[in-house]
């Protein structure tokens, strides 16, 4: 939230919410429409009725396996089949606030793969980089999932890497202009594999690449991502023109300035 220095709630001038249960092999569809879908339209419809500026958080996982596109023009939107229960849970509040016409004054942002420092807190869904350099440290390999899928190579399935330094200069931005309402992807406007991924924390650290491929768990091959990119040319258009890290640079910043530190300073 942003306030300004009074406690009062009257003073209130954005409510940001960006927290969910983010699992994407939760199973409890209950529990995630309460906690995703529910308790965001409360937000919203309070935002709404005082005059509070609403930005929330989307997610690229409602545009389910890509096949259909990955466009944020409102238009397109009941097109979209995610591929998991998370998915639905923020896809259906997409729907929700169309079929409203909340997207008119609200502010929904569709992240991507976001990585950077202070996600340990999200366990096992935190960024691979987080995880990977982990592993890296502890046994000097790291391991990638197997592809599926015949037009994917093992390794080279692709999605659209964001650092969360961008990511938050961008959430910022949105919600202090006022003209920019809708849905908003929140990526790189590049997908990457995760072997270019591995690679660059290899490279971070000063090592040759040591990357093992393994069987990925049944539980998620029928409901994988093998290609995700973001079009952020909305955003451009809005008038959002900073320029974005490079993954390479940024996965250097990442591991050099914060988890290798972190990592000596537990030890």
């Amino acid at each position: 939230m942003i306030r300004d220095n009074s406690d009062d709630l009257s003073s209130l001038s954005t409510l940001f919410h960006l927290g969910a249960c983010s699992s994407t092999t939760e199973t409890n569809e209950e529990y995630l429409n309460d906690n995703n879908l529910g308790y965001t339209r409360e937000l919203c419809e309070w935002s709404l009725e005082h005059d509070v500026r609403f930005v929330y958080a989307s997610s690229a996982s409602t545009y389910g396996d890509g096949s259909l596109g990955m466009d944020d023009q409102e238009e397109d939107l009941s097109q979209f089949k995610p591929l998991n229960l998370y998915g639905w849970s923020k896809h259906k509040f997409d729907l929700l606030a169309s079929e409203n016409q909340w997207l008119q004054h609200i502010v929904g942002l569709k992240y991507f793969n976001v990585y950077g420092p202070n996600e340990e807190h999200k366990g096992d869904m935190r960024s691979v980089v987080s995880k990977a350099y982990e592993q890296i440290a502890s046994t000097g390999e790291m391991t990638l999932f197997k592809s599926y899928h015949p037009a994917y190579k093992d390794g080279e399935q692709m999605r659209d890497f964001l650092y969360v330094k961008d990511s938050v200069l961008m959430t910022l931005w949105l919600a202090e202009t006022s003209s920019a309402n809708g849905l908003f992807n929140l990526g790189s406007g590049r997908a990457r594999t995760w072997l270019d991924l591995g690679h660059s924390i290899f490279s971070a650290l000063g090592r040759e690449p040591n990357i093992r491929l393994i069987e990925m768990p049944e539980i998620l091959r029928d409901k994988y991502q093998y290609f995700t990119e973001a079009k952020i040319e909305k955003l451009r258009l809005a008038g959002y023109a900073n320029e974005l890290f490079e993954m390479e640079d940024a996965v250097r910043d990442y591991v050099t300035q914060y988890l290798v530190p972190q990592r000596r300073l537990a030890s």
